[in-house]
């Protein structure tokens, strides 16, 4: 089976190769018929034969990584530019700033390290969480590799790495950051947590948001859940995980390849992305240009994907998913136990919603019962109504309802750490009379 999946992935790049005249010959065409000079771009049949043109094109492409493009943000009413800034990399992962250029006598706000999963899709994924900040918090992101990109000379990445690489950011940004962990990374920010209050690091961040993650999937399992239930680690093993083909600098390496993801995401609603296409099409046709336009970033987004190193993905499959060892206590970091126990400082708040396909309701929440040493005024959930698991941290609910719930909490441990901090005022002398 393994050598068949392997020239499954050669046979997929070699696909993409070989369509490559016909997308170029698509855009001549769709070019032509959209050139103004041409009398037939101004007829039902030319536009037609454009929108046909760039949909097979769109649809046989591959997606590259998309660029968070966020230079400006408004705070206080003025526009202030935002430069991205690496301010630490490995070799799996890159830590961006998105560095606010702003007056030397700014007001400083609240740091956030925004963990986006690793699970298939880019960090811009979370384009609209950070730009949803960035008017109030200095926000930090995790961007993360693509595992067919790492040359097989810089050696494995798995879940430990992992916890290692969140341990290691949080250290380097200080005590007084906050964590953000949309879904997948909820697990292993947890467990750094966790590892990190067992150890007495003074740089334990002021707090952690678990949004959608998939804390204890045997509380209201989805089909997502099921699946790994019933299949086991061996299943995954054996039919998704391939060698990345010579084209690629990490040529050899063993992943869980992004067309195979994208399968899957694309498998779950298949009808409705049918539909959306079939709708672009007509909104081409009618000269809808605003309507195909948001298809274009939707799916320029949702369809770019990236590989998953071999041993992440089998080790999240088999902790999280099958043995759920992190809230039956089992969970190891390397060669010490993630004891949730041991989390007493660091305030945790958990987002979850209503509709949530991947992440069934009260997975998140398992987070606050895990924790039982942590004070509850320490402890917040929170429970969106009529979303599903992109709008935990998307969209127009979240940052109506979601975002500024969020910002509350966070400030609410400022203002506690603050107090914490203050100088307490010196005792004033006694004035009882001393009898002799």
């Amino acid at each position: 089976m393994g050598v068949y999946m392997d020239l499954a992935y050669f046979f997929y790049e070699t696909g993409h190769m070989m369509l490559a005249p016909a997308r170029a010959a698509s855009d001549a065409t769709k070019l032509m018929f959209q050139n103004p000079v041409n009398p037939l771009a101004h007829t039902p049949y030319g536009r037609t034969v454009a929108a046909g043109c760039e949909l097979f094109e769109r649809t046989t492409r591959r997606y590259g990584k998309p660029a968070f493009g966020l230079d400006a943000t408004q705070i206080d009413g003025a526009t202030v530019q935002v430069r991205e800034r690496v301010v630490w990399e490995r070799p799996f992962c890159r830590l961006v700033h998105f560095d606010r250029i702003r007056g030397a006598g700014a007001k400083p706000q609240p740091k956030i390290l925004l963990v986006a999963p690793m699970s298939g899709h880019y960090a811009t994924l979370l384009r609209g969480t950070v730009e949803t900040f960035l008017p109030t918090h200095e926000v930090y992101i995790t961007d993360w590799a693509d595992a067919r990109m790492v040359p097989l000379v810089e050696g494995r990445f798995d879940l430990d790495d992992y916890i290692d690489y969140v341990i290691e950011m949080t250290r380097l940004l200080g005590p007084d950051v906050h964590l953000m962990a949309v879904c997948q990374p909820s697990v292993p920010v947890l467990a750094a947590i966790a590892r990190m209050e067992a150890e007495d690091d003074p740089h334990v961040p002021l707090s952690m948001t678990l949004m959608g993650g998939p804390i204890d999937t045997r509380r209201s399992p989805t089909a997502v859940n099921k699946v790994a239930m019933e299949r086991g680690t061996e299943w995954f093993e054996r039919n998704c995980i391939v060698r990345v083909p010579p084209t690629a600098p990490g040529f050899w390496r063993q992943v869980y390849p992004g067309f195979l993801q994208l399968s899957g995401f694309m498998a779950m609603n298949l009808d409705r992305h049918v539909n959306a296409h079939w709708d672009m099409f007509k909104h081409l046709v009618r000269g809808d240009g605003d309507s195909a336009e948001k298809h274009r970033d939707f799916y320029d987004e949702y369809l770019a994907v990236q590989d998953l190193t071999a041993e992440f993905y089998l080790q999240t499959v088999a902790t999280v998913f099958v043995d759920h060892n992190l809230p039956r206590g089992t969970m190891m970091h390397r060669d010490k136990p993630v004891d949730l126990g041991a989390i007493r400082t660091c305030a945790i708040m958990a987002v979850e919603g209503e509709k949530d396909d991947i992440s069934g309701v009260g997975q998140t929440l398992a987070a606050l019962d895990l924790t039982p040493n942590l004070p509850d005024e320490k402890k917040v959930y929170h429970l969106q109504t009529e979303v599903g698991h992109y709008g935990v941290f998307n969209g127009s609910r979240f940052r109506r309802s979601i975002a500024p719930r969020i910002a509350e909490f966070i400030q609410a441990q400022e203002d506690a750490h603050a107090a914490q901090r203050a100088p307490r005022p010196a005792r004033k002398p006694s004035l009882r009379k001393v009898v002799g």
